[in-house]
C-alpha cells in the first residue's frame, strides 16, 4: 500500500473532479407524448432539454467506479492512494451491500474504509463535508468522495412531475491534506417537517415529489444557507467565481442565483443538459465548469446542495 501515515492536516482541499453522463441521451420530445405534454412545455416548466439514462444493465456502483476512474487519473493517482471511499447515493437497488465497497473493490483496492451517505441531492455536499472533516483529523490522507445515482430505477414513467426532471450520472472529486483549507466549513441542516415532499414511501414505490412546495421551500430558506457559508469562508458573495448548487429546476437555479448576489460568479446550468442528478449533480456540474475552462484553478467556488429529507449543506470550496 503507497498511502502514506496520516496526520493531523492544516486543511483539506479538492485535488481534482471528474464526471460520467451515460451515452444513451434522452430529450424532450422522447418524453413528451406518452406524458401528455409537449418538448417545449418541459423546457419551460423546469429548464431540462434532454438528460442522460444509464442502460438497463448500467449500475450505480458502475457509474461511480467509471467516474472514480477518470477523477484519479485526472489527479495522477493510483486506488491504492486513496485510504477513504465515502458515496453519495438514494438510489441503489437494495439498502445492503454498501455501494462504496463495491466501488472499492472495482477499483482495485477493496482493503480502503468505504461507506455511503444518503442525504439524497445535498449528498455530494455532505459527503464532502464528512471526508473534509476526517482528512483534517488525520483519520484519512486521501479521500475519494463521488455522488452517483440511477434515479431511473426510481421514477415512475407516467408520472408528469418525475419523469421529466430526473436523469442517471456519477461525478467524483478527490480530496487530498492541504497546507491551507481550501475546503471552507459546511453550513448543513435539515427539514425533516417537510420530509414527505420528496419521498419513496415504501420499497415496491416510485420517488414522489410535490414540486412546488419543493420550489417554495428552496427560494424562500436557502438563501440565508448561502450566505451563512460565504461567511464561514470568510468571502463576501461579490468575490466568488463560481456558484454551482444542486441541477433541480433551472428557475429555481436563477432565483437562487439572483438572491445570493454574485454578479462576477459563473452560475452553473449543468441541468440544461444533464438534468437532475440527484447526489451525482453538484459534482457533474462543477466538473463540467472545470472542463469547459469557466472556471480556473484556484477560484472560489460555492456549492449548495439541497434535495430530499428536506436535507441541506453548503460550503465554499477552490476550484482544483
Amino acid at each position: 500500500m503507497s498511502v502514506p501515515p496520516s496526520t493531523t492536516a492544516v486543511g483539506s482541499r479538492i485535488a481534482a473532479v471528474a464526471g460520467y453522463r451515460p451515452s444513451r441521451i434522452v430529450d424532450n420530445e422522447e418524453l413528451a407524448a406518452p406524458l401528455g405534454v409537449t418538448g417545449p412545455w418541459i423546457e419551460r416548466r423546469i429548464g431540462v432539454r434532454r438528460r442522460h439514462y444509464a442502460d438497463t444493465d448500467e449500475s450505480v456502483v458502475d457509474m461511480a467506479a467509471t467516474a472514480s476512474a477518470k477523477v484519479l487519473a485526472s489527479a495522477g493517482l493510483t486506488a491504492e492512494d486513496i485510504d477513504l471511499l465515502v458515496l453519495a447515493t438514494c438510489s441503489l437497488p437494495s439498502p445492503m451491500p454498501n455501494g462504496a465497497a463495491s466501488v472499492a473493490a472495482r477499483l482495485g483496492h477493496p482493503g480502503m474504509a468505504a461507506f455511503d451517505i444518503n442525504a439524497a441531492c445535498a449528498g455530494f455536499c455532505y459527503a464532502l463535508a464528512v471526508a473534509d472533516g476526517l482528512v483534517r483529523a488525520g483519520t484519512s490522507h486521501r479521500a475519494l468522495v463521488i455522488g452517483a445515482e440511477k434515479m431511473t430505477d426510481w421514477v415512475d414513467p407516467t408520472d408528469v412531475d418525475t419523469a421529466t426532471v430526473f436523469a442517471d450520472g456519477a461525478g467524483a472529486a478527490v480530496v487530498v491534506t492541504s497546507d491551507r483549507s481550501e475546503i471552507h466549513p459546511v453550513v448543513w441542516g435539515s427539514d425533516g417537517d417537510h420530509a414527505d415532499l420528496v419521498a419513496i414511501p415504501d420499497r415496491y414505490s416510485s420517488v414522489t415529489m410535490r414540486g412546488q412546495a419543493v420550489y417554495r421551500w428552496v427560494t424562500t430558506q436557502l438563501t440565508p444557507v448561502a450566505m451563512a457559508a460565504c461567511h464561514k469562508a470568510g468571502l463576501p458573495p461579490d468575490r466568488l467565481k463560481g456558484f454551482v448548487t444542486h441541477q433541480a429546476n433551472l428557475r429555481m437555479i436563477e432565483r437562487l442565483a439572483s438572491a445570493l448576489g454574485a454578479p462576477g460568479a459563473v452560475i452553473a446550468r449543468d441541468v440544461v443538459e444533464t438534468g437532475n442528478t440527484s447526489a451525482a449533480s453538484v459534482p457533474l456540474a462543477l466538473s463540467r465548469l472545470v472542463g469547459t475552462g469557466e472556471i480556473r484553478s484556484g477560484d472560489p467556488i460555492l456549492l449548495l446542495g439541497f434535495g430530499a429529507g428536506l436535507s441541506y449543506a453548503a460550503q465554499v470550496v477552490r476550484c482544483p
